[in-house]
């Protein structure tokens, strides 16, 4: 018999050692596999939950086409997204030491191709080339859609039309101000009218609001205002429609309550915020209550939340049906119609679409006996309305609303909370008192999570937002809400007058709350433009703290950290020179007083100058600048900064100026600024901003400490908004 060599004698020959090296290929790499295996472990312990994740990287790549330049651009981050999918999916074999990480790879780096894909499809399809001039004349078009806004004396109309010169079918948007004629055109009808139509205007600053990009994603190619009274040339097909309802119901709200309350009223009843004057708009937003004149979640919660429970409890009174049928499963029927109801009336923008998803979603939870409040609801409606609307991942109301959903969401799964609330054996008074302040909690959460949005798109925010909410919410939703919708259901009895005089003394109560808040000093926090980095941060730290479980996600609080760094020690620029060149701020030395080279009568230029300046002081004419001289065609400006005084030639004439002079003017200072076209000879020494460099510029920011420059331009890339040169 042959002998038996030990098993510590059996030794591999090459090709069985080399069989083995292949099927364990990362032996050859101890450094990636202990990688992988940390990031593998953290997975698990953290609880992963992945669809919240997959709706940020959907939104991930939509932002990704929004910041990147051009096509090339955008294709070459498809194509890179694609080789990470390719990759880990190549790999997938091995995937089983690793199943989170590979899972992770590849479906976040699909979602992101996704989501430029997506966008890029929305542009191209809804995107209409603005004009490429502004023109005047008379114009004849139909009417698609009218907004009534008895606050601004106007009406704003929507009109298909042709345009002059190529016969583009094209929608534009005209403002028809109440004092031109008694006309009021119905949907439908084709109109004859004069007017001057613009190109919608690009940001007037660097930060500011950027109304172009808003405006290509509705397909509006042009705005103005009518000049002279209109013809109808073809009256509308007659009343009807959802957009007919909605206008009725407004007037007959504006109509039975008295104006200072009416347009509140309206808002909350059909969304439409024409009626509200600007002062109480104001109020409320430097109050921290601007989301309760939108139609957000809190409506259509209520509205919902009021009809299930109605429902609910009316078919319990009859024992054939309760023993027959699942009630809640009707409820939540009832429910979800009165929720699409309401969001069909009051517009259907946006936020309410979001809001109703949101909602349906909670209701089936609820009919299949699932938890209501989580973080896969929310990233099921962040995903559908990605899915429809991608190009509201850029904009305040999206942000703002699913930061607040996100907020009550987080806190509201959290440990220490449902500790906090869960049952005990105290009395009545300890128990409210428990829920106030857990309700206070959850106000100054949701306050902390939209300041940065807030200040990133507004540049102010609301400090005692938190304690207005903590009244404000249960006033609207529990007082003023059902007032309105009893006052509307006993109008059709002819006996809503009672109902009325209390929803009007219920809604002045609110906006007395409003004014009495905005008006408390350091009550508004004004900031100066925040750069993308600073607002990264902060997006990035509130999805860590919202989306993950445990302690792991006090991570979060180190970007929101350095975020709030750098929005402390932002400083605001020196600068300021709109994209026509015609209007120019400077800030004072001690940032008190911000100085303007022409007293514009349009609140919406010394508005933007200070809001993007983050200053509270007023506003002065230049020539009270310390040393500054003026003439009728220039203004000379020196400004001391760290040591060193600029020189700047300001234009304000439109005379011409002999070019000898100009020349020489030119050669003493640093920086010229002029909103004509200005000869080569004149050359400064650091910067000429003229009419031919703002043209593709925009309007910009100058911080002469820092010799930094920010432009419009530099945010807008090659999408088809933005048209520089013209």
């Amino acid at each position: 018999m042959a002998s038996q060599a030990a098993p510590s004698e059996i030794q591999p020959s090459d090709g069985f050692r080399s069989a083995a090296l292949q099927h364990r290929p990362w032996n050859s790499n101890r450094l990636l596999s202990r990688g992988l295996g940390r990031i593998e472990r953290f997975l698990s312990r953290a609880q992963f939950n992945r669809a919240p994740w997959l709706a940020v990287a959907f939104g991930g790549g939509i932002c990704a086409w929004f910041a990147l330049p051009s096509a090339p651009w955008w294709l070459a981050w498809c194509g890179l997204c694609l080789g990470v999918a390719g990759a880990a999916m190549a790999l997938r074999p091995l995937s089983g030491h690793y199943p989170y990480v590979f899972r992770a790879f590849w479906s976040v780096a699909l979602l992101l191709m996704a989501g430029c894909l997506t966008v890029w499809a929305r542009s191209a399809t809804v995107g209409e080339v603005p004009l490429a001039r502004p023109i005047a004349g008379t114009f004849t078009g139909r009417v698609l859609e009218r907004e009534e806004q008895p606050a601004h004396g106007r009406d704003r109309l929507f009109l298909a039309m042709r345009e002059p010169g190529s016969d583009r079918p094209i929608r534009i948007r005209v403002n028809l101000p109440h004092d031109v004629d008694s006309l009021r055109p119905g949907i439908g009808a084709v109109i004859r009218f004069k007017a001057r139509l613009m190109p919608p205007a690009p940001p007037m600053l660097p930060g500011a609001y950027n109304f172009a990009r808003a405006a290509w994603f509705s397909g509006i190619v042009a705005t103005g205002t009518v000049l002279k009274p209109i013809e109808i040339v073809e009256p509308g097909p007659g009343e009807g429609g959802i957009a007919v309802l909605r206008a009725r119901l407004a007037r007959h709200v504006l109509g039975r309550i008295a104006p200072g309350e009416a347009g509140i009223a309206a808002a909350l009843a059909t969304g439409d915020r024409g009626g509200i004057a600007e002062e109480d708009a104001q109020a409320m937003r430097d109050a921290g209550l601007a989301h309760l004149l939108s139609i957000s979640g809190l409506h259509v919660s209520a509205v919902i939340g009021a009809v299930y429970l109605l429902a609910l409890r009316l078919l319990a009174l009859s024992p054939w049906l309760a023993l027959r049928l699942r009630l809640p499963v009707v409820a939540a029927g009832t429910g979800a119609l009165a929720g699409i109801g309401y969001t069909l009336l009051t517009g259907a923008e946006v936020p309410t679409v979001r809001s109703c998803i949101a909602a349906l979603l909670v209701l089936a939870a609820l009919a299949l006996g699932r938890e209501a409040l989580s973080l896969r609801m929310l990233a099921v409606a962040a995903f559908c309305v990605l899915l429809l609307w991608p190009e509201a991942v850029t904009g305040p109301s999206f942000q703002m609303s699913f930061a607040a959903v996100l907020a009550i969401v987080a806190l509201g799964t959290s440990d220490p909370f449902r500790r906090f609330l869960g049952p005990r054996e105290e009395g009545f008074a300890m128990r409210v008192l428990r829920h106030l302040a857990m309700l206070l909690l959850t106000g100054l959460v949701i306050e902390l999570a939209l300041m940065p949005i807030g200040l990133y798109h507004f540049h102010r925010a609301g400090v005692y937002g938190a304690l207005a909410n903590v009244a404000a919410i249960p006033l609207t939703t529990f007082v003023v809400m059902p007032l309105i919708a009893i006052a509307l259901a006993l109008d059709l009895l002819g006996a809503g007058a009672p109902a009325w005089w209390l929803a009007g003394h219920a809604i002045d109560l609110l906006m007395g709350l409003a004014h009495w808040i905005a008006t408390r000093p350091g009550a508004v926090s004004l900031m100066p433009a925040m750069g993308n980095g600073a607002f990264l941060l902060f997006v990035a730290g509130g999805l860590w703290l919202g989306l993950w479980n445990g302690p792991v996600r006090l991570l979060g609080l180190f970007p929101a950290a350095v975020g709030t760094l750098m929005l402390a020690l932002m400083t605001p620029p020196d600068m300021l020179v709109t994209g026509d060149g015609r209007h120019v701020g400077l800030v004072g030395d001690g940032g008190e007083r911000l100085f303007v080279l022409r007293d514009s009568r349009s609140g919406y230029v010394r508005d933007n100058f200070s809001e993007l300046a983050g200053l509270t002081g007023e506003v002065v004419p230049l020539r009270q600048w310390p040393g500054a001289q003026c003439n009728r065609d220039f203004c000379t400006v020196p400004v001391r900064r760290d040591g060193r005084i600029w020189n700047v030639l300001i234009a304000r004439g439109r005379d011409r100026v002999p070019e000898r002079a100009l020349a020489a003017a030119c050669d003493k200072a640093d920086i010229v600024i002029a909103d004509r076209w200005l000869p080569y000879s004149c050359r400064p020494k650091w910067l000429k901003a003229d009419r031919a460099m703002l043209s593709r510029t925009g309007g910009m920011a100058i911080d002469l400490a820092q010799g930094r420059i920010t432009t419009v331009a530099q945010g807008q890339g090659a999408h088809g908004w933005w048209r520089p040169g013209t």
